[in-house]
């Protein structure tokens, strides 16, 4: 039998409950005797300000379209990072924020250094020496006692190494916090590296390699960042089986003594906590751990992207497309008339140009968009990607150039203009939207030296640019002439184009196509032409 109808009246009861107490002393109920002993004014008293009380309120009007709806501007100032950042007595910089919310505290400690530190015959270091220090066990405890303790404490940490950083994170709870912290120093300051351990992830490793070509996307990215910053540099730089089997112990600790210290580390630590307290923990468990010398920035590729029509053999029924060229660094002041104009371009959804013309209007590709990726230490891309079927991307590219090619001749509308500022207008407040994430914000800028006051501006930056200034970068940065087409797929398909002759590939470059390699998924050496490419 079902008390759903019986739970449902509570709750009405307690709502209606609710709300009249609410009212508190604006209402006087009044029974018969009471009015009459109250006399005429009380109850006239009564009756007026529940009448009062009962009007309805004259509704706005409902919009009849959605772009007809319009919301008050948001009131948001973004913190300073400044309210936030303390310095312990050793010089490691804390970023503290306290919130009492839930009886949880997490704690991020980021090292400035990652696989840009890779050596050349090593790539892929970083990421695995990250992976061991968690993995692997510390001086004192073999990696199963060490897990265990974790479990028992309810509290998670991990360490992981991206291009320029390694992070390592803790969450806890607040009662386990002191044993916590003392584990997650512990595992930084003294990883085991255990070997069994060892063996066991870069086994792991290796057998995802084999996956490595299967999926287009991870051979269109694999050779884009060839061809964008050179195979030598280390963001194209993958690992292959011999390398990961070349991984030892020996190098584990020296990657380790290099990057994990406190002198390369900015703490956060957001949560349930008082301040001074906080940081006299911090400061006991950063004694006695040596520092060392910050590394150095990554080092700027020296390769050029060579303009052309490139291609990788694949037996799929449809093409993976990446076109693009090198961008700008993350501080050049055309930064945020670039941003707009990619929101406009490809990275605003169904309202940006490619997906209405690509998608929306010919059908050709289920996603296609543009994103700009800028770098701190040297220039980053603007990229633009879809997928389709064989016969249609041709089509499809042509359309992606003309639209870019249409940005540098045109103005963009008011409306489109008007739309990307508010998209990221908007969307700003989201950085700032829980503790850590805003404590991520400030270890990110301190580390790259952002302006300190950046966030402050930005939104007037936005608001300032104008359509003309979008035409100007657009005519400066995104050049089709000075870009590459790199496809993946049958090119026998691919080049011949629609069966409406609309396009073909030998629209661009001149149909001068340079044919690269599928490589092995283990070894990344090319694989014989005859290879099927499967």
């Amino acid at each position: 039998m079902s008390h759903r109808p019986f739970t449902t009246s509570v709750r009405f009861l307690i709502i209606v409950g609710l709300l009249l107490s609410s009212v508190g002393p604006r209402l006087s109920f009044l029974g018969p005797r009471q009015a009459d002993a109250a006399g005429p004014t009380a109850t006239a008293t009564a009756t007026a300000t529940v009448s009062a009380v009962a009007a309805p309120a004259a509704l706005p009007a409902i919009p009849k379209r959605p772009e007809e709806i319009v919301f008050e501007p948001l009131a948001f100032e973004p913190p300073s990072g400044q309210t936030f950042r303390r310095v312990l007595p050793d010089g490691t910089v804390a970023y503290l924020a306290p919130s009492h919310e839930f009886p949880l505290v997490t704690v991020s400690i980021t090292f400035k250094g990652g696989s840009s530190l890779d050596p050349a015959d090593v790539p892929g270091l970083a990421s695995m020496t990250a992976r061991m220090i968690r993995e692997g066990g510390t001086a004192k405890r073999k990696p199963a006692e060490f897990d265990e303790t974790l479990d028992f404490l309810a509290t998670e940490v991990g360490v992981s190494a991206n291009d320029t950083f390694t992070t390592a994170t803790m969450n806890c709870l607040k009662t386990n916090f002191d044993e916590s912290l003392a584990l997650f120093v512990e595992m930084l300051r003294t990883p085991g590296f255990d070997a069994g351990r060892l063996e066991t992830s870069k086994a792991r490793v290796i057998e995802s390699l084999k996956q490595r070509n299967d999926d287009a996307s991870s051979i269109i990215g694999r050779e884009w960042k060839r061809l964008l910053y050179g195979p030598d540099h280390f963001e194209a730089s993958e690992p292959t089986d011999t390398t990961v089997a070349a991984i030892d112990r020996d190098r584990l600790a020296a990657m380790h003594r290099r990057i994990v210290h406190p002198g390369n580390a900015i703490v956060s630590v957001s949560g349930d906590f008082a301040e001074p307290e906080m940081l006299a923990k911090l400061e006991r468990a950063f004694t006695g751990w040596e520092r060392s010398a910050v590394v150095p920035g990554p080092v700027a590729p020296t390769a050029t992207l060579a303009p052309g029509l490139y291609h990788v053999p694949k037996d799929i029924p449809q093409g993976k497309v990446v076109m693009g060229c090198r961008a700008i660094t993350r501080d050049d002041p055309d930064a945020i008339p670039l941003l707009l104009l990619n929101e406009i371009l490809g990275a605003g959804g169904f309202t940006s140009r490619l997906m209405q013309k690509v998608r929306s209007n010919e059908g050709l590709a289920y996603s296609v968009r543009s994103s700009l990726a800028p770098k701190v230490d040297y220039p980053g891309e603007f990229r633009a990607g879809f997928e389709s079927k064989s016969a249609t991307v041709a089509l499809a590219t042509k359309i992606v150039l003309d639209e870019i090619a249409t940005v540098r001749k045109e103005l963009v509308t008011e409306d489109e203009l008007d739309t990307a500022k508010k998209s990221v207008i908007e969307t700003f407040p989201r950085q700032f939207e829980s503790k850590p994430a805003m404590l991520r914000v400030f270890v990110n800028d301190e580390w790259t030296k952002r302006p300190a006051d950046y966030w402050k501006t930005f939104r007037a930056k936005v608001a300032a640019v104008t359509r003309e200034d979008l035409q100007r970068v657009a005519a400066k940065h995104l050049d089709p002439a000075t870009m590459a087409i790199l496809v993946v797929g049958d090119w026998d398909t691919i080049a011949k184009g629609d069966l409406q002759g609309r396009a073909t590939m030998n629209e661009f470059f001149k149909g001068a196509v340079k044919h690269l390699p599928l490589r092995d998924p283990l070894t990344l050496q090319p694989l014989p032409a005859e290879t099927p490419a499967k």
